[in-house]
């Protein structure tokens, strides 16, 4: 059986599929709920959904009974967070099975796992140089954990049914992934540099003995990278969130618009952004590390006569 025959086969299975699910779940408008479902107007009221996540526990009582307010507090279990507990033990059960039984003459499996790290390392290790090495391993889980998180939407029943929603296309949980990426570069900030070190780098106060001139502007700039520092978290959840609950929307509102012609390019479309905002925020993880370790040159006396300090990024052959 030739490409071109299995391509139009799989196609034909996807409009099949698309044309009994039209039938057995039709579409309806939640703005105008028994009504008639007008062309296109309710197929596109249809798919798209609220940002909020389907509640599927609480522990205060009845769901229906949750606050209106659009921040809360409450004890519960929504259809990303359990979709999000699926995908990790998915995850971590693949990396369990395909890490064991390590030998000097790997199989295809070891193989394929080998040749993955050594991609993602080599990529790492591109972007921040030997001082990015010990961060690879959190650089690695972020990337792998996001891009299967991401690629759970575009599988049928996620986002098709209450239950089931990708973790990635919840505020909440790529907020959660910030918050843990901010912790961990923060702490090794201040594990490397110190209390007095790392604040040194927002409240530069020594600078004052160079002149007030410069003691200013340098304080000045250092409570704007401050207050960069807390804007990190926020770039990095709103940006993942964006896409990938953008994405899913438009890629609902086209299926039912066109059945399924359009959606199957939209899908290649989405695995490969999904694979790029996993490694957008994998990658500014590992950067915001690289930064907060780095120290701005307040310690130079403690080299040696004549050590020159080694830059803290690669630099270009050419720019040498």
């Amino acid at each position: 059986m030739s490409t071109r025959t299995k391509i139009l086969l799989l196609l034909a299975l996807v409009i099949v599929v698309d044309v009994i699910a039209m039938i057995v779940a039709p579409p309806y408008d939640p703005q105008n709920v028994g009504g008639a479902c007008a062309f296109p107007v309710c197929f596109i009221n249809g798919n798209l959904e609220l940002p909020a996540p389907a509640v599927l526990w609480r522990a205060a009582g009845d769901p229906a009974s949750a606050p209106a307010n659009l921040i809360v507090f409450d004890v519960s279990i929504t259809s990303t967070i359990l979709t999000m507990w699926i995908v990790s033990v998915l995850v971590i059960g693949l990396l369990l099975f395909m890490t064991r039984g390590h030998s000097m003459m790997p199989g295809k499996v070891q193989n394929a796992m080998e040749y993955v790290w050594e991609q993602i390392e080599g990529f790492g290790m591109s972007l921040g140089g030997p001082e990015a090495k010990p961060y690879i391993g959190i650089f690695a889980g972020f990337f792998l954990y996001i891009l299967f998180s991401n690629w759970s939407g575009l599988i049928p029943p996620v986002g098709k049914v209450e239950a089931f929603r990708a973790p990635t296309s919840d505020v909440n949980i790529t907020i959660g992934l910030a918050l843990v990426a901010f912790a961990f570069f923060e702490y090794q900030g201040f594990r490397h540099l110190g209390v007095r070190g790392y604040l040194g780098k927002f409240f530069p106060i020594g600078s004052f003995r160079q002149g007030i001139g410069n003691g200013i502007i340098l304080m000045f700039v250092g409570l704007i990278e401050l207050m960069l520092e807390f804007v990190k978290p926020v770039t990095l959840s709103m940006r993942l969130f964006g896409n990938i609950y953008g994405g899913e929307v438009a890629l609902g509102v086209m299926t039912a618009l066109t059945v399924a012609i359009i959606p199957m390019a939209l899908i290649a479309l989405e695995l490969m952004l999904n694979l790029v905002q996993a490694l957008i925020f994998s990658t500014l993880t590992l950067m915001f590390t690289l930064a907060a370790i780095e120290n701005h040159g307040e310690d130079d006396h403690h080299l040696a006569p004549g050590e020159a300090r080694v830059p803290a990024w690669p630099v270009p052959a050419d720019a040498l």
